[in-house]
Parts: structure tokens; C-alpha cells; sequence
């Protein structure tokens, strides 16, 4: 891992085998835990910005999610449910927290609804960051096609054999493009995210994230049915390029009781790399 240990302090690298899966997560701070999600095509190294100023006063915990970054990657498991009872399993049985506050970005998103909605005591506030919630009653995720790439994921096979190779090409047009400026995410931390996509597996398990689509549709749509989430939730979107502004907050206003939240200023959809000062801002008054 390039570098990580000295940029962001004293953070513990560890891993945890759930039977199904070992993941790979970071640990540091003290207090009331936090839990960060990431998304595609990132890990945890996405946060690297926001846990030194979470940990004054948080214990924080960031895995790498099932099939990402230092995890381990199996056939299958890739619905949102299954990612979600994988941090529950890590955060509840492993590490023995009954209670925690919990921050996703990108399909880290999802995930931490699913999260939500099947522990909603355990869950105190919920943090959601540009995206939105399939099954939310919403028609469509991908704004009418805008959103290209989800279609290209979800087909079998082809993603894998096309980028296989030129994960600098492929994921480098996500890294330069969906910021505000094509410079938001630096050259060491595309350096970063690439060493963790070229591995084994890497491509086929974040394409299988969005090949899911289906089931989190119905498992999401299902949840929702039942109830809203009753804690607290800050939804946000960046105001740039392919943030989804007010979408986030309006995909929650959906699912959940008490939503508040908006769009963050300059900030295409990478928001914790993009503006990790506003977004440390905002997360210390919502869980405060």
C-alpha cells in the first residue's frame, strides 16, 4: 500500500476472516465509532482525507468492502444485503460494537442503507454521499441512460475482457472525469486505487456490484415497504460534472423519517477527496 501509514497518521491495518470473505479494514481515534464506506472504483484509501479529523473524537473503522481494495474477493455475495451483513459481521461480531454512526459514498451508499435497514437500533445517524438508493420508488438510477457505464457493468464478461490491461485508461477516465476539476483525486492515490484494481478478481468483483442492480432493487424496495429509517440522516451531492446534487437528498427523503442535507459547492461526485474540509464541517455538526 503506497504510503498510507505516513500520510494519515496512526491508523492499525487489519483483517478479519468472516468464513465467506476476509476483510481488509483501518482503525484509529477513540470515542463513539464511525464507520466509512467506500465506493467503486476506490477503497478505503477514499477517506484517507477525513479520518485524521474523525478521529479527534470518533473511534473510526474503514473497511475495504467485499471484492475491493485489500479484500478478499468471492464469486458471489455482491447484493448489497450480503456487503452490508459483512460490515455488520466485522463492526457487531468482531469487534464488538452495538452501536455506531455510519458514512457511505458510491455504492458504499447502498450498502449502508441495507445497513440501516436491517439494524436501525444499531444505526444512530446515517450518512449518505452522492447517490441513490435503488428501489428508492424512483424510476430510474442511471438518469436515462446518462449514466452509461452501469449498463456496460452489468454485461457479462465484456467489461472484464476490454479493461483487463487498461484499468489505467478505464478507471482513469472515472478518477479525471467525475470530479469537479480533472485533478481531484491526485496521481499517488490513482496509483493506489489502480494497485488494488489490477489484482485478481478486482474488475470482475466491482462489475458485480452493479451486475446486483437487480436484487437490491427488490430486497431495497421491499425494506422500504415495510418502514422508513427512523435515525437521522444527512444525504448530500456534489454541485459539479457528475455529482448528483439534490438527487441524494430526495433518493433519502424517500426512505427515511428525518433527512436533511442538500449539495456540496464545487464538488463533482468524489466528495471526500474533493472537499474533505466542507464535508468534515458538515459531518461534525450532523453527529454531534
Amino acid at each position: 500500500m503506497v504510503g498510507a501509514q505516513g500520510r494519515t497518521g496512526k491508523m492499525e491495518h487489519h483483517h478479519a476472516d468472516l468464513g465467506d470473505v476476509r476483510l481488509h479494514y483501518v482503525t484509529t481515534g477513540s470515542g463513539f465509532p464511525v464507520v466509512l464506506l467506500h465506493g467503486w472504483p476506490q477503497s478505503w484509501y477514499e477517506w484517507r482525507k477525513i479520518i485524521p479529523g474523525l478521529a479527534e473524537h470518533y473511534q473510526v473503522i474503514a473497511p475495504d468492502l467485499r471484492g475491493l481494495g485489500d479484500s478478499s474477493r468471492p464469486p458471489e455475495g455482491y447484493d448489497k444485503k450480503t456487503v452490508g451483513n459483512d460490515v455488520w459481521r466485522l463492526v457487531h461480531d468482531v469487534l464488538g460494537i452495538s452501536a455506531f454512526h455510519l458514512v457511505g459514498h458510491d455504492w458504499g451508499g447502498p450498502t449502508a442503507y441495507a445497513i440501516a435497514a436491517a439494524h436501525p437500533e444499531a444505526v444512530r445517524k446515517l450518512v449518505i454521499l452522492d447517490v441513490t438508493i435503488p428501489g428508492d420508488g424512483s424510476p430510474d438510477m442511471s438518469q436515462g441512460g446518462r449514466r452509461w457505464h452501469h449498463g456496460f457493468h452489468r454485461t457479462l464478461d465484456l467489461p472484464e475482457a476490454l479493461v483487463t490491461g487498461r484499468e489505467d485508461i478505464y478507471l482513469g477516465w472515472f478518477y479525471r472525469t467525475y470530479g469537479a476539476r480533472p485533478d481531484a483525486i491526485p496521481e499517488e492515490a490513482i496509483a493506489e486505487y489502480l494497485r488494488t484494481y489490477r489484482q485478481p478478481g478486482a474488475l470482475r468483483a466491482g462489475f458485480a456490484y452493479y451486475r446486483a442492480f437487480p436484487q437490491d432493487f427488490a430486497d431495497n424496495a421491499a425494506m422500504a415497504a415495510r418502514s422508513k429509517l427512523p435515525m437521522p440522516v444527512l444525504a448530500l451531492g456534489g454541485d459539479r460534472s457528475w455529482g448528483r446534487g439534490t438527487e441524494s437528498l430526495e433518493s433519502l427523503r424517500r426512505l427515511a423519517e428525518n433527512v436533511e442535507g442538500g449539495v456540496m459547492e464545487n464538488c463533482g461526485h468524489f466528495i471526500p477527496e474533493e472537499q474533505p474540509a466542507e464535508l468534515l464541517r458538515r459531518l461534525a455538526g450532523f453527529l454531534a
